[in-house]
C-alpha cells in the first residue's frame, strides 16, 4: 500500500517494511525544504509505528539522491542560515537515521553525491545496483563534507580512504564501494528493488527488538570504551533476555523448528 506523506516523498507499507522513496526525479531527488521535511516526518513515523520492523531509502527514476537542491536558493545562503539548516535539519534527519531502533536498508540507485551520500552513509546496511556509486562531492564546490559524512565515513573506511574520497570528490562505484566495505551488497540494476524489499522483507522477520537493541549498542561502541561498552552490552542484555523473541528463539531451537519472532 502506497500513500504520499508528500508528493515529494512516498511512503509505502510492503507487509512489516516501509519503503521511503525520496520523489523528486525530474531534480534528481535533489533535497529542498519540502522533501527534507517530509524525510523527516516519515523517520519519526517509522520510529513510532510497532508494525515497521524494518526500511528501505531509496530514489524515483535513474538516481538515489544527487544532494542538496543549489538551484532552490536565489543567492549564496548567508554562512549563520548555513550553520543552523546543518544543525537544525540534516543534523535531525541523520540522527533519526542512526537512533531509530529499526534496520533501516539503503537501495542506492544511479548516484548518491554530497548530501545524498550522507543519506546513503547514514543507513544501516547498503545494497547498490551494479552501475550506481557513491560520491562525496563537497569539495569539488569548496566545501567540507556535512550532514554526518565525516562521521560516518571514517568510522566505515578508516581515515585514508575518507580522506581520499572526500578530497578528490570521485565516483566512487558499486564495486569499489563493495570493496571498501561501503556497500554490504551488488545487485544487477534492474533487480535492485526486488532485491532490497527481499533483503528487508528479511531482516523484518528476525527478532527485530533485539536487531534494534543491536544497532543501538554498536553506536555507543563507536565512541565507547571497551569497559562501557560492555557495560552496555549487560544492560541491553537484561531487556532482550526477557522478551518474547528470545523465548521463542529457544523454544523453537528445542522443537526443531523455524522460529516465529514478533519483534517483542
Amino acid at each position: 500500500m502506497q500513500e504520499a506523506v508528500h508528493e515529494e516523498l512516498l511512503f509505502e507499507y510492503d507487509g512489516p517494511v516501509a519503503v521511503l522513496t525520496l520523489n523528486r526525479p525530474e531534480r534528481r531527488n535533489a533535497l529542498n525544504r519540502t522533501l527534507e521535511k517530509a524525510l523527516h516526518e516519515a523517520l519519526l513515523r517509522v520510529r513510532d509505528d510497532p508494525d515497521i520492523r524494518a526500511v528501505v531509502l531509496t530514489g524515483a527514476g535513474p538516481d538515489f539522491c544527487s544532494g542538496a537542491d543549489l538551484s532552490s536558493f536565489q543567492e549564496i545562503p548567508s554562512p549563520a542560515f548555513v550553520r543552523r539548516h546543518l544543525l537544525q535539519v540534516y543534523g535531525p534527519i541523520v540522527e533519526l537515521m542512526t537512533s531509530i531502533e529499526k534496520p533501516i536498508l539503503g537501495a542506492i540507485n544511479g548516484t548518491a553525491a554530497g548530501a545524498g551520500c550522507s543519506l546513503a552513509l547514514a543507513c544501516d546496511l547498503r545494497i547498490m545496483a551494479d552501475d550506481a556509486s557513491l560520491m562525496l562531492a563537497f569539495s569539488n564546490i569548496g566545501l567540507v563534507p556535512d550532514m554526518g559524512a565525516t562521521f560516518l565515513l571514517v568510522r566505515l573506511v578508516g581515515y585514508a580512504r575518507a580522506f581520499e574520497m572526500a578530497a578528490e570528490g570521485q565516483r566512487i562505484p558499486a564495486g569499489r564501494c563493495l570493496s571498501w566495505g561501503l556497500a554490504n551488497r551488488v545487485v544487477p540494476a534492474d533487480r535492485l528493488q526486488e532485491e532490497a524489499r527481499r533483503w528487508a522483507r528479511e531482516l523484518a522477520a528476525r527478532p527485530t527488538l533485539a536487531l534494534g537493541l543491536t544497532k543501538t549498542a554498536l553506536h555507543y561502541a563507536l565512541t565507547a570504551t571497551l569497559r562501557e561498552a560492555i557495560a552496555y552490552e549487560a544492560l541491553l542484555q537484561q531487556q532482550c533476555i526477557q522478551s518474547h523473541d528470545h523465548r521463542e528463539g529457544i523454544q523453537a531451537f528445542l522443537e526443531k523448528r523455524p522460529p516465529v519472532f514478533t519483534g517483542s
